[in-house]
């Protein structure tokens, strides 16, 4: 008798944006609370959830690699074994993708916290897990995870779940570890600074033949409370002005889509799956 599935197929979906082509992964989700919300009271989060039928505060976290110019290029390397049994999948969605650890030559942050960085190295044994690859990074990220002073300034669990594990995830890379203000990257990908989540919080500009994708980071944790209700931000402006399509790592997965101006607020429009490249 064929067994019930208990879980989905790996999460893979492919974007063609001009000759380069982004294949989005995810690394799983997390369910947090509204305390992790500022400026908007539970009762209207929960009315904007409602109104997205969903009823749980639930953070997708994705992952990006870039296929452009022969390179293999990794946009965020998940939580490995960090966060819990929900989380931690990234690396079996590469091997789905059929995608090597070996074939990454570089990896972006858009920062260390570790639904972002901490899938860079085996948390058991220190190895790096992606052995051939530089860490591209905005140079206030080092800067500010590094710093001694401010790790003491920190909560119990601000010091060990992002000082002390910024630390160890990125040591085995501190040799061919790229830091950058803003600018051109790698041929197509562009710096977009946004920092404010963090003190080098960055977003990746991909383009080619006249076609663009931002991808905007932590700029929106929960689409639906924080698109209808942003504070100012220019690049959610930026990206609505300019019919840009966008995606990010807590945008429910696949996550590409547009933000159209609604009034005085915004409205996040998912782009339909598409079935061909």
């Amino acid at each position: 008798m064929p067994q019930i599935p208990t879980e989905q197929i790996p999460t893979i979906y492919h974007r063609r944006i001009g000759d380069i082509v982004v294949t989005a992964l995810s690394d799983g989700a997390l369910e947090r609370t509204h305390e992790m919300m500022n400026d908007v009271a539970e009762d209207e989060g929960r009315r904007h959830l409602d109104a997205a039928f969903r009823s749980t505060f639930v953070l997708s976290v994705n992952s990006f690699v870039i296929h452009a110019g022969g390179k293999t290029i990794l946009i965020e390397t998940g939580s490995g074994d960090y966060l819990g049994p929900s989380m931690g999948k990234l690396r079996g969605n590469l091997k789905a993708a059929g995608i090597e650890p070996d074939d990454i030559s570089s990896i972006l942050l858009t920062h260390m916290h570790p639904d972002h960085s901490a899938g860079l190295t085996d948390m058991k044994t220190g190895a790096a897990n992606y052995p051939n690859a530089e860490l591209v990074i905005h140079e206030n990220e080092p800067r500010h995870w590094f710093d001694d002073g401010e790790m003491a300034r920190g909560s119990e669990r601000e010091k060990e779940l992002m000082f002390q594990q910024a630390r160890d995830q990125t040591k085995p890379y501190l040799d061919r570890m790229r830091t950058f203000t803003d600018g051109e990257l790698l041929p197509g990908i562009t710096a977009v600074p946004c920092h404010g989540h963090t003190p080098g919080h960055t977003g990746f500009l991909i383009e080619s033949a006249g076609q663009s994708l931002l991808i905007w980071g932590d700029t929106v944790h929960m689409p639906e409370v924080q698109v209808p209700r942003p504070e100012v931000t220019m690049t959610v402006d930026m990206a609505a002005s300019e019919r840009m399509l966008v995606t990010g790592m807590h945008l429910h997965y696949p996550g590409f889509g547009h933000i159209a101006r609604e009034g005085s607020s915004y409205r996040f429009v998912p782009e339909p799956w598409q079935q061909t490249l």
